[in-house]
């Protein structure tokens, strides 16, 4: 990763945990679509496991895709972002004997509004996502408190 970082759009990460270690790859080709549309950039994609007594290993991605999931594409996907210790950390999050997906990607969408913004001065103060069961429930209240009519 060699770009200049004051060009790049905002950075994010995902834990996505397969329960019972299951992948179906059903989102693989969503997510590749977002590659190449140049909505996202992979930084950096590694596959956890965590097992019964806490350990948590890295998965091998040739090793993980089967006939549903062809992982291959995203093979080498590795900025060296993610170290060891953020490695436990997604860990942590996880149902022993259960599998993440540990995704860090730049916002390419965003790279120009943050250029510009950058350039005026402006410096991002907060940032956060909203889950959907908390957003679900903002929805069903104001929907209760809105009159019919």
């Amino acid at each position: 990763m060699h770009q200049d970082i004051g060009d790049m759009g905002p950075v994010d990460y995902l834990i996505v945990e397969f329960p019972g270690s299951r992948m179906t790859g059903e989102g693989l080709p969503l997510l590749v679509d977002l590659v190449e549309s140049g909505v996202i950039r992979i930084l950096d994609l590694v596959f956890v496991h965590k097992g019964t007594d806490g350990s948590v290993d890295v998965l091998e991605i040739r090793d993980i895709g089967d006939d549903r999931a062809d992982l291959a594409v995203f093979e080498g996907a590795s900025s060296g972002l993610l170290d060891q210790s953020d490695l436990d950390d997604a860990g942590a999050a996880l149902e022993p004997g259960n599998s993440a997906a540990v995704l860090v990607y730049e916002n390419v969408w965003a790279a120009p509004l943050a250029r510009a913004l950058r350039r005026g001065g402006a410096e991002l103060v907060a940032s956060g996502r909203i889950p959907m069961d908390t957003l679900l429930a903002s929805l069903d209240a104001a929907e209760a408190a809105t009159p019919s009519g």
